[in-house]
Formats: structure tokens, sequence, C-alpha cells
């Protein structure tokens, strides 16, 4: 067990970490270094902040699992002087369509989904247009929507509620940038700051998000993990969706409600997608060429849209296999890494910080195993394959 736990990040997956930790283990001194306090850039508070067990591999579905429980009950469980935060979690679901081509893999997955517990309707087009009738079917095969378990909340709210229950119970929160980190054979001694600080750290944890890669290269390490800009639309349009879900088109274009307007998104071409651009920037070209001509084709009432508002975000991009990283690098004894998360990082946060608090504190995990996502599988070079990429 480690005394001094420094941890890099302190955005929902650096917050977690602490919380549990801290709760777990009161003698565990637990120091959260952030770099931007307000957060303004933090993917925690730029992204569609939504949770799914619509996955194709059974960690995931699993992590997500815990994350909803997790969620429903973040009022007891982060309570602070008898203050109970909420993060408005909407439980509306998510649809996703496929077309006669991904019908065979959109069924498998529901079975893998079903058989670990996930609440997930399979619904044919009759079934999908009754439910949903201002849905165009008209190319869909088939659609699977999270009944229950599924939806979206507030991003922010959740990091703020983490921070501050891991602060009431002792974590120190240092509002400073990593500069430095020192290192004596295959251990981590110190972090240096910008104010000039020294951290010694028993352990250290990579919770950087988007600046993962950054943090890895001062450790020598090399991780597969970039920034890449995600640009989210807030539109709004005449059309009256009745009980409208998150729901995921077959190209990847993806919309849901918030209040009377909607979000919308979807990732840009893969040739077109360079590390690291401003977020001060979004790509509204993607939304004109893309976006806009889809929902209209799929939601007919979408033609006429307007865009409210639009910002940009990162999703911190593993580019291996768009799967966390998670776990000790055999290089180094001290220093576990969470990166990664390709998107997903709210959603699994909860199971995360569980998880790598069992690991520092026991040496292993005791409830959930997120040793499949580890860095052998980077080293060895074998990918987890998640057909559920969005």
């Amino acid at each position: 067990m480690s005394s001094q736990v420094v941890i890099a990040g302190g955005g929902v997956i650096g917050s977690s970490i602490a919380y549990f930790l801290r709760e777990s283990d009161p003698t565990i001194c637990v120091t959260v270094i952030e770099r931007d306090p307000t957060y303004a850039k933090s993917s925690s508070a730029l992204s569609a902040a939504s949770i799914r067990q619509q996955f194709s591999t059974p960690l995931s579905v699993q992590m997500s699992l815990y994350g909803i429980e997790f969620l429903r009950h973040i009022g007891e469980l982060l309570e602070v002087d008898s203050h109970r935060p909420s993060i408005d979690l909407h439980e509306g679901g998510y649809l996703f369509l496929a077309t006669p081509g991904g019908q065979a893999t959109l069924r498998e997955n529901h079975a893998l989904q079903t058989r670990l517990g996930a609440n997930i309707a399979l619904l044919g087009p009759d079934a999908l247009k009754e439910k949903f009738p201002w849905l165009n079917v008209q190319d869909i095969a088939a659609g699977t929507y999270g009944v229950s378990g599924e939806g979206w909340f507030d991003g922010y709210g959740l990091v703020q509620a983490l921070r501050k229950k891991a602060q009431a119970l002792g974590a120190r929160y240092v509002a400073a940038e990593v500069t430095g980190i020192e290192r004596e054979g295959r251990r981590l001694t110190h972090v240096r700051t910008g104010d000039g600080e020294r951290h010694a750290c028993d352990m250290l944890v990579n919770a950087t998000g988007a600046w993962a890669r950054r943090i890895a290269t001062m450790m020598g390490i090399d991780i597969p993990v970039y920034a890449r800009r995600r640009s989210i639309f807030n539109v709004s349009s005449p059309a009256r969706l009745t009980d409208s879900p998150l729901l995921i088109d077959p190209t990847g274009v993806y919309f849901r409600p918030e209040g009377r307007t909607y979000i919308t998104g979807t990732s840009p071409n893969p040739q077109n997608d360079p590390d690291d651009l401003p977020l001060d920037e979004v790509d509204h070209e993607l939304f004109d060429d893309v976006i806009w001509p889809t929902l209209a084709h799929r939601v007919p009432q979408f033609e006429a849209l307007r865009v409210e508002n639009c910002w940009s975000g990162y999703y911190e991009y593993n580019v291996f296999d768009h799967n966390a990283i998670i776990g000790h690098h055999p290089d180094i004894e001290n220093c576990i890494f969470a990166n990664g998360f390709s998107g997903h990082g709210l959603q699994q946060g909860p199971a995360t910080g569980r998880g790598v608090s069992e690991l520092i504190i026991s040496g292993r995990y005791t409830t959930l195993d997120l040793s499949s996502l580890n860095w052998d599988r980077v080293l060895n070079n074998r990918p987890i394959v998640e057909k559920n990429v969005v």
C-alpha cells in the first residue's frame, strides 16, 4: 500500500480515483494536481455526457452497469455537509440503428448485453416506427434501445461532486501544471509543478486525459493516446419528437434532446482527424456536409434546424484500439495509467476510480477485474475489438 499518492489530473477519472482512495483508506495521503481548476477545457465538462451499456465487449458493459448504479445513487454517495449533489440524470435510452449489413453485429451485441444484465430491447422496423413515429426506418433493418440504465446527465456536475467529496474526505487539490517527473531506475520519486513545488510520490497516477501523452513522455513512456477534437452542436427545430432517446445513426451521427433543443455531433473522417486541433474552433463544415443531411434523412422534421450554440472538446483517443489503458507499465513500478477512454471516460469513471483504488490499496482488483485493459495488450499488439465505437 502506498502512503503518498499523487494523481495528475483532476477530471472525472482523477477525482473518482481520489474519492475511492480516501473513502476506502483515510490514511492514504492523496494529492490531485489539476492544471485547470475551472475545467474550461476539460473533456469531462465539454462532452455530451452520456452513459450506455450498448458495447460489444463484456468489460465495457460491466463498467457501465456499475456506472449507472453509481450515478443513480450519487446523492447519498457524494453527500457533503448535508448537501446532496444532483447531476440531472435522464435515463432516456440509447437507440442504435442498423442497416441490413449491420444487423448481425447488432443482434450479436444485444445478446451479450442482455446476458450481462443490461435492459436493452431489440426492435424491428415496425416496432421502431410504432415507438418512434417521427423516425425514418426505410433503410433500417433493426435497432436496439436502452429501456433503462442509459441516458445523459450533467458531466460538469459529476466532476464537481466527485471533487468536493474527495476534498471533504481529505484529498488535497493543487492548482498547477505538471512540468517534470523525477525518476530513479524503475521508480518515480517526485512530481514537479509550474509553481516550483516538488511533490514526493510513493505512487503516481496519470489521469490527465487528453494530455496523457505529454505526462507519459516525462516518464520515458510512449502511450498511444492523442487529443482528438470533437465538435458538438446545440440545435433548435420546430420538430417535437416524443420520447426521443440518444439516437446513433448507422453513419455515426448522433443526437439527443437537451430541453427544448437537441445536441448533435459525429466523428470526422479518420483521414481528416489530426491531433491537438485548437478547441476555440468548431468544424462547421462537418455539420453542413455530414450531420445536417444525415439528421434530415433520419428525422424528416429535422430539415428545419438552426444552430444555437456550438463548442469543441477533446477525446483522449487511444489510437491503438479505442479502449482505456488502465494499470502499471512494466518499466515503472509505482505508476498507474488511466488514459485513452476515447469518449467513454464519464461513464467508465466510477468503475475506473474503484478499480484503480483497489490496485493501489490491495495490489489487485477485488470487485470488477479490469486487468484486460492493462499495458500487456498494447505492448504485445493484441487490440481489444470494440464494435460499438461512437
